[in-house]
């Protein structure tokens, strides 16, 4: 009688220290199971807002430059005048000129520039059609291949072909426009890629 308490006890307390142990190494495999659904630090910063000086843009006309946000170039121009002005007349000869797809075009860019102030220009540089990178060709000249071009992007692997408000043109492969990012102004000389205008959809 005396072994059988014996062995009944040591049962209860094996088993008490069996279920301890299993559930400390339970939840000391749940941790980083659970950790690894978090975004790396690579991925949050690649993720995150991209501040952009663009003062120099004022003293370099056609100027482009280049900031990488969520892995994408992201192209920031400054457009003349005559540039502008130029925009409205291509409207019969682009396939959405009033850029109606929401998702290549935010609210607040829904204008004619497709910008938040005309002269500048925030666009993805990712041709819509395979996600190649079209190449910038401001100049309002003609060219081998559009006699009558008025300035944009040109993306040599299909000949997609974008204005400089980054609308696409009928007849090429690229279904739609390229896309507008969120972004916003901290001030003249500043804007932040990646956050919207406060108040924006």
């Amino acid at each position: 009688m005396a072994n059988e308490e014996v062995n009944t006890g040591r049962r209860r307390f094996l088993t008490a220290t069996t279920a301890v142990v299993g559930a400390i190494g339970v939840a000391g495999a749940a941790v980083p199971f659970f950790a690894s659904w978090k975004p790396s630090a690579r991925a949050q910063v690649a993720g995150a807002p991209v501040d952009v000086n663009i003062a120099k843009l004022e003293n370099e006309p056609g100027m482009r430059m280049i900031v990488q946000w969520r892995g994408k170039p992201v192209w920031i121009f400054k457009r003349t005048p005559e540039q502008l002005a130029q925009l409205p007349t291509l409207n019969d000869n682009l396939r959405d000129p009033a850029s109606e797809n929401p998702e290549q075009t935010p609210a607040f860019a829904k204008n004619p520039a497709r910008s938040i102030k005309p002269e500048i220009a925030v666009i993805v540089g990712i041709c819509t059609h395979l996600g190649c990178v079209p190449g910038y060709v401001p100049e309002m000249l003609p060219q081998p291949f559009d006699a009558n071009w008025k300035g944009g992007f040109y993306c040599p692997c299909h000949q997609s072909r974008f204005d400089l408000a980054g609308r696409v043109y009928e007849g090429v492969p690229a279904p739609t426009n390229l896309e507008v990012p969120p972004y916003h102004f901290v001030d003249d000389t500043h804007l932040v890629v990646g956050v919207a205008p406060e108040g924006a959809a």
